[in-house]
């Protein structure tokens, strides 16, 4: 078991890079095969905004690395946190920590950026996609991913975990967020079956409903668990789903110097309708 962590805290960056291209090609191929949704729109050209933000994401996570590297090193001098509380498994202590992960990294913050008003605004931007797909997955503000990135920190810090727990988790949590961001159809029976235990592509489409409240629904990425637990799940009928988010329709969703500006446009409402 520590072979096998120790070899995504070595994991070079290109692989790291690599590993992002690759479950991104693999989810806009079966998509394309398999999808859930007739799209009216030209792929590349909608994705080249969302391969834009991508490259800031990853720019933004390869900086924030470097400079948290001294946080991990004060973790294993100091033995500080919850992780040093416990006499477990190896792979029980990564359990908890993925289940801290995700739910502090992710839902929480997730939580927040639906609720606190000017993290909203980071947020609408990657509401405003009319066209939801593989690569909506990519899609964020690089405030909005800063604001994420700290919160993991948070998670990483109050649970005193090792490089290599985090390394992985992030691993797994790429391959959730093309999963279920991909306009893929599962058999209904599936998709609902697997939506108990985690966020599968049927539950994360509510969510990109343009009004609330499905838009203030479905938070999680990988386990459907904690919306669940706090009354945020739903699962209704995708013929009911309209893409985009109502205060911020009217703006060009593939634009990109639009959709870096649309936190700081005051024009563009705050409350949802």
């Amino acid at each position: 078991m520590q072979a096998f962590l120790d070899f995504f805290e070595t994991m070079p960056i290109w692989m790291k890079a690599g590993w992002i291209f690759f479950v991104l090609a693999i989810f806009w191929m079966l998509e394309g095969n398999y999808s859930q949704f007739s799209l009216k729109y030209k792929k590349w050209k909608h994705a080249k905004v969302n391969l834009v933000l991508l490259f800031f994401v990853m720019v933004i996570n390869a900086v924030f690395g470097i400079a948290t590297t001294g946080v991990f090193v004060w973790l294993a001098e100091s033995n500080f946190g919850l992780l040093n509380l416990l006499e477990a498994p190896i792979w029980v202590e990564l359990l908890l920590s993925i289940l801290v992960l995700d739910l502090i990294a992710q839902y929480t913050v997730h939580f927040l950026l639906h609720k606190v008003p000017a993290m909203w605004r980071l947020h609408i931007v990657h509401h405003s996609d009319k066209h939801v797909d593989v690569t909506t997955g990519t899609r964020h503000h690089p405030i909005d991913f800063i604001i994420r990135e700290l919160f993991a920190l948070g998670a990483v810090v109050i649970m005193g975990m090792p490089i290599a727990f985090y390394f992985f988790y992030r691993i797994i949590s790429v391959l959730f967020t093309y999963f279920t961001h991909a306009n893929m159809a599962l058999p209904l029976w599936l998709d609902k079956g697997l939506s108990y235990v985690i966020v599968t592509p049927n539950m994360h489409k509510f969510h990109h409903h343009y009004q609330v409240p499905w838009t203030d629904s479905n938070y999680g990425n990988m386990l459907s668990v904690w919306d669940r637990i706090f009354g945020t799940f739903v699962y209704g009928k995708l013929e009911d789903i309209q893409y985009g988010v109502d205060i911020a329709d009217h703006r060009d969703d593939e634009n990109i110097g639009i959709q870096l500006g649309i936190p700081f446009d005051r024009s563009v409402r705050r409350t949802r309708q």
